[in-house]
């Protein structure tokens, strides 16, 4: 059956590739799951528009990420937490709490798929980590300060 790709499945394809695959698999695990649509001519012509409106909202994502970077004091993210008297976290800082901090100084949303960060931060200072958005690779530097 042939069938186009809503989102990415691994060993499928990426996301509005069209794939020809099983009619079981299709039917029972792609496409009642929303990964994928059959490929019908009214649907090859939605998947065009989609196409075109996903590039303008990641053109328009993009600027507004680097306009929100440049914003910032100093160009760095800071973020406060509980740390004891070597300047260790008792909680580490994750994916999810950088996302917060950002939306609250900057007004823009960032998703964990924007940047991999392998284990928490657990020190007070200045940590730079990577983000990817839209193919680009940046560097947003978070200092982490003792607070709260």
């Amino acid at each position: 059956m042939k069938i186009i790709l809503i989102k990415d499945v691994k060993k499928i394809g990426k996301k509005y590739e069209i794939k020809e695959v099983a009619d079981g698999y299709a039917l029972n695990a792609l496409i009642p799951y929303g990964l994928a649509v059959p490929a019908t001519q009214n649907y090859l012509k939605g998947i065009e528009e989609r196409k075109k409106r996903d590039a303008i909202l990641k053109e328009d994502f993009k600027k507004a990420f680097e306009y929100a970077v440049s914003k910032l004091p100093d160009g760095k993210l800071h973020i406060s937490g509980k740390v004891n008297e070597k300047g260790h976290l008792f909680a580490g800082i994750h994916e999810g709490q950088v996302i917060d901090e950002f939306k609250k100084e900057t007004g823009v949303i960032l998703s964990p798929e924007h940047f991999d960060l392998e284990k928490p931060i657990k020190e007070v200072g200045e940590h730079p980590i990577e983000l990817k958005v839209e193919g680009q690779v940046y560097k947003l530097n978070i200092v982490i300060k003792a607070g709260k």
